[in-house]
């Protein structure tokens, strides 16, 4: 059985947003079998010695597979794919194409919009210069991903992946939805697979299960 280790109390203001929802949605569409082991964070129960050695980072989301552990969203997405079956190919440049758009995802489209997010946390009245730096970076990035993305319907191959789960998350806690006005392709692309019956019923589950800090 898997256990999902995820948020039971988390603050206020990323709930709704944290990355156990990926493999909440990940899990929903493969129809495995899980659990969820609740983590409460003010309380600090990611700072737990047993939780390290799922997690070093003290971090969620992560698994329990039977005695393997695996954290980090992307690496735990794939993980389950490959376990599966399902939402990767089977041929190698299938593969590739979704190892190539999950990396993108991590490494590419999320770290100036995350960084944009929390600014918007930390000094919502202040660091203009830097602001306007990640604001330019978001639009290069969201740019991109527009003219990619402009006549397909999902990102890395002709069918939904574990790769669109994790651009979808990405694109889906944007710090301003004005942000992405200018990029028709994008939005639709992430309200198209935000339509899905899966994500649907992980984010129900989780909006009911997880308190506000």
């Amino acid at each position: 059985m898997i256990t999902l280790y995820g948020f039971s109390k988390v603050n206020r203001f990323a709930r709704g947003k944290t990355r156990d929802l990926r493999v909440l949605w990940a899990l929903e569409e493969m129809q495995l079998p899980y659990e969820i082991a609740g983590m409460d964070h003010p309380a600090h129960d990611l700072n737990a010695e047993s939780y390290r050695r799922l997690s070093p980072f003290e971090q969620i989301p992560s698994i329990d597979d039977d005695g393997m552990a695996v954290s980090e969203s992307a690496a735990i997405l794939i993980y389950l794919a490959k376990k599966s079956g399902r939402l990767i190919p089977g041929d190698l440049e299938g593969e590739a194409q979704v190892l190539r758009w999950s990396f993108a995802a991590m490494n590419s489209i999320e770290p100036p919009l995350l960084n944009l997010m929390v600014l918007g946390w930390t000094s919502p009245d202040g660091c203009d210069k830097h602001r306007e730096f990640l604001t330019g970076w978001s639009n290069r990035m969201l740019g991109n991903l527009e003219r990619w993305l402009e006549g397909r319907q999902f990102i890395a191959t002709d069918d939904f992946t574990v790769a669109d789960i994790l651009t979808v998350h990405v694109l889906s806690v944007v710090p301003d939805e004005a942000l992405l006005e200018p990029y028709p392709s994008v939005t639709a692309y992430r309200d198209r697979c935000l339509d899905r019956p899966a994500w649907k019923r992980a984010f129900a589950a989780y909006c009911e299960r997880v308190e506000p800090a």
